[in-house]
């Protein structure tokens, strides 16, 4: 229930604070004083649209702060903060929370019922979620919904997979034929570097042979000329000799014979050379088909190197290992979908008797307090038929009404009077209070269009459900504020500064005697009307 609220820089409320006690709360005052105003910050409380235009003070912070007692009968003290810049922020128990978490507690804490709210009656989502309600059906409806959606999740996986392996065996004979070519092909990193240094060795052969041949001959001399070995060796042998009076040419004649091996070396390579060099055109043609066969590849498949092309054939074969990891994948998911269905259908199937069960019950009783209210030809059923199936279920629940004996019950809302619909919701909140556990229930003049006795039956109605809850009636009609323990006026005034506030306060005695005579006979209060207060005031306390 709620305990206290503080308000402060919020619309016309300069700083309001006050405690609310347990059972039926009655808040009155005149037109555009301000009641609508405080449900309106209760409601920034549970993640109402929050922005600049509420500040009474351009320049300050507005602060919205309400303690509850929750159903666990811990407190929860909630706060809203709007800035100047209109940027807002939550708290629950002092730490910050998202919009989304008081939209939730709302759910647990207070229903607010407003004075537009009863178009909801006309809505078929509203009137399957208060049969439910009445069916006592949650632990059903909350595995329907869990199973709804696991179902369309299973679906939605499977649809994917389904789309991906279509899409593989669109190009399957292509990728079957690419691979098959890439495979044929025995590609190996490097080959391609490796095929074209012997090409371009076989392609220059004669040339590099006539090379060879001329620094052989120069290095092995002629019949005129001896070769250069030996032409070093006679050298070293010369300055060998003299180098016992010419030390300096002993390490001359050892450079030498150093010269001489290496030449000698170069010549045996030289002659490997050339015993090694391939002349034959076979080998060379056999080079320029390899090599013709890797860059058709490498261009066909847009690649720059080998290594991409083993990549791709790598890739395709690991795509027909994927596409058996698919058919697996999708026949797991047929199956687990096929087992999720035959859960939603057999979940759907009991909601339906639960539904058609309760169906009959839930519109006795609502048609017995229709009755109450003195819509005494009133007849009200419920109609559940197949409809779309979702997280709810397969069926549609509509609401049938009729104020007219002589007229069979039609739904809601082509036939019920705005008048009739706040009768209506009433009588539904009466009876869900039953079962819910809400703390707290607020009405923002629910009586609407209704007067005389007919209000004052609902003012008994709200009484009865203030004595399992707490319940604020925001109204303008004298039987119902008569009621209850707890009134509060909201009013309008004047500060110093020439500035409109409203304020609140709770009336006792007389101030609440003149309340309810003001709501009677209007600015000009009669001692009838006073009197009439009191037997009113009287009467609500009996």
């Amino acid at each position: 229930m709620l305990r206290s609220l503080h308000i402060s820089n919020y619309v016309l409320i300069d700083s309001l604070d006050i405690e609310f006690p347990e059972g039926l709360v009655i808040i009155t005052g005149q037109t555009g004083a301000g009641k609508s105003i405080i449900l309106g910050a209760i409601s920034l409380l549970f993640g109402a649209k929050a922005d600049a235009s509420l500040l009474l003070d351009a320049g300050k912070n507005c602060v919205v702060e309400g303690e509850f007692d929750s159903s666990d009968s811990s407190t929860l003290t909630i706060r809203r903060l709007i800035a100047p810049s209109g940027r807002s922020r939550c708290f629950v128990n002092d730490a910050p929370v998202q919009i989304a978490t008081l939209s939730r507690l709302s759910d647990k804490l207070v229903d607010i019922h407003s004075q537009h709210n009863s178009l909801l009656l006309t809505d078929s989502a509203y009137q399957l979620s208060v049969l439910d309600k009445f069916a006592r059906d949650r632990d059903t409806l909350m595995e329907c919904r869990k199973t709804w959606g696991l179902k369309l999740k299973a679906a939605a996986r499977l649809e994917a997979l389904t789309s991906e392996l279509e899409a593989f065996n669109r190009d399957r004979d292509y990728n079957i034929s690419q691979l098959e070519e890439l495979q044929k092909a025995n590609l190996r990193e490097g080959e391609l570097e490796e095929l074209e240094a012997e090409h371009e060795s076989l392609a220059n052969a004669e040339s590099i042979l006539e090379a060879l041949s001329q620094v052989n001959a120069a290095l092995e001399g002629s019949e005129a000329q001896p070769s250069v070995p030996s032409t070093l060796k006679e050298a070293s042998r010369v300055l060998q000799h003299i180098s016992r009076y010419f030390p300096s040419a002993g390490e001359l004649s050892e450079r030498l014979d150093s010269s001489r091996v290496e030449i000698e070396d170069i010549l045996s390579e030289l002659e490997a050379g050339r015993q090694s060099l391939d002349m034959s055109p076979q080998r060379l043609e056999q080079l320029e088909q390899r090599l013709s066969l890797i860059y058709t590849l490498l261009k066909k498949h847009s690649c720059s190197d080998v290594a991409s092309l083993i990549q791709l054939r790598k890739r395709l074969s690991e795509g027909f290992e994927d596409s058996s990891r698919l058919e697996e994948e999708i026949q797991a998911t047929k199956a687990e979908l096929s087992s999720l269905e035959k859960s939603y259908a057999s979940l759907c199937q009991t909601l339906s008797e639960l539904r058609e069960k309760a169906a009959g019950p839930f519109a006795a009783r609502i048609e017995e307090s229709l009755h109450f209210l003195e819509l005494d030809s009133a007849s009200f059923r419920v109609k559940v038929e197949r409809g779309k199936c979702g997280s709810d279920g397969c069926d549609r629940v509509s609401f049938l009404f009729s104020s007219n004996p002589n007229t069979g019950p039609r739904e809601l809302q082509k036939v019920a009077s705005g008048g009739e619909l706040s009768r209506i919701m009433l009588c539904l909140k009466a009876l869900m209070a039953e079962f819910t556990q809400m703390p707290t229930l607020i009405f923002d003049e629910i009586d609407t269009g209704v007067s005389g006795s007919v209000a004052d039956k609902m003012g008994s109605m709200i009484t009865a459900m203030g004595e399992h809850m707490q319940v604020f009636s925001i109204t303008h009609l004298p039987q119902v504020a008569a009621k209850g323990g707890a009134h509060y006026l909201v009013s309008k005034s004047s500060d110093a500064s020439g500035r409109t506030i409203s304020r609140i306060e709770r009336l006792c005695g007389e101030d609440r005697v003149k309340e309810i005579a003001r709501l009677l006979s209007g600015a000009t209060i009669s001692d009838a009307a006073l009197q009439n207060a009191r037997v009113l005031l009287e009467q609500g306390r009996a």
